[in-house]
């Protein structure tokens, strides 16, 4: 099947997107390969650099091209700060960030090995106070795109977060991660569902490690009331499923050298993509196309990149329907 290439839609206006969501410290260590238990390993370096599956999706839409406004909260520390001011630099609308009195800043320590597989371990701190304003979040969401939300924040506000964009008429991009179960009301809530192989398996009792289990798989969740599903494979690209059907979408062959946020700026790149109006299979390849720039550098935030350079990099192979 032939495909046509993504673009920016520089005519019209940026689409808004509203996330809800985590952010947190990420204390990156690289290291040989993951200790065995008991075993004391040199390292080979660590840093602190800006993360969460929140912050890092609101982050791949600002570099797409997005308007982004950030919901979540952070601790009333130096950690809170420069997350705070990391996103601003971004151009993200931080107004909706809370600040608590109490919890530290959420921290994740990611364990990089030098295969690039990573290991992370996350503390909540203040994302466990992540609360919304029902009033405030009907407002934001006039005029967006997508509100786009995941699970490193207490699920009682998620629900609420989906129920009010429904509501709003605003469309919900959810990512199930860590994934637990989906109460059967806010099934139908949600337009477009991302999720990885594990994910999938979890949420519908059917295994997603091939093309074809994934278009199963994926087929099985919309039968839930969902409008569209990607099911992420990682190195081998992505299965679209929707009304018309399942493709799969080939990620072009490329050295991974740290795979942190390759989901969430996939997650950015489609958000934004949707939201400027391309159709469903191209912001599936767009999205994959940001990955694959995404694993081959170091971080999670850092390793997010531009729309421009999504744009310059190789197209990966046409999708093939399954």
């Amino acid at each position: 099947m032939s495909s046509k290439p993504s673009s920016s839609s520089s005519a019209a206006p940026p689409p808004r997107i509203v996330v809800l969501g985590s952010l947190n410290m990420d204390i990156v260590l690289r290291v040989p390969h993951a200790p065995a238990a008991g075993e004391t390993l040199l390292g080979h370096s660590i840093a602190h650099i800006p993360g969460g599956k929140g912050a890092n999706q609101a982050v791949s839409c600002a570099r797409e091209g997005g308007r982004v406004g950030m919901i979540g909260c952070v601790g009333n520390d130096a950690h809170g700060q420069a997350l705070r001011d990391a996103l601003e630099r971004d151009g993200i609308d931080t107004a909706a960030l809370r600040t608590s009195p109490s919890e530290p800043t959420g921290t994740a320590l990611i364990l990089v090995e030098d295969g690039g597989q990573n290991r992370i371990v996350m503390i909540p701190g203040a994302n466990a106070q992540a609360e919304i304003d029902q009033a405030a979040l009907r407002q934001q969401l006039q005029g967006a795109a997508f509100l786009v939300t995941q699970f490193e924040i207490p699920m009682d506000q998620v629900a609420r977060a989906i129920s009010v964009a429904h509501e709003a008429g605003c469309k919900v991009l959810l990512n199930p991660s860590p994934v637990q179960p989906i109460a059967e009301p806010l099934w139908p809530r949600i337009d477009t569902l991302v999720v990885n192989e594990i994910e999938a398996e979890a949420l519908c009792g059917q295994a997603a490690d091939s093309p074809q289990e994934a278009a199963l798989a994926g087929q099985a969740l919309r039968a839930k009331g969902i409008a569209r599903v990607v099911v992420t494979l990682g190195a081998r690209g992505a299965v679209a499923i929707d009304a018309d059907g399942a493709r799969h979408h080939p990620a072009p062959k490329v050295q991974a050298v740290d795979t942190t946020a390759a989901g969430d700026t996939f997650l950015g790149a489609l958000a934004v993509a949707l939201g400027e109006g391309q159709s469903f299979d191209e912001a599936v390849r767009l999205g994959i196309r940001a990955a694959a720039l995404c694993i081959q550098q170091p971080g999670a935030q850092p390793s997010i990149p531009q729309r421009d350079a999504v744009l310059q990099s190789p197209m990966p192979a046409d999708w093939i329907a399954l």
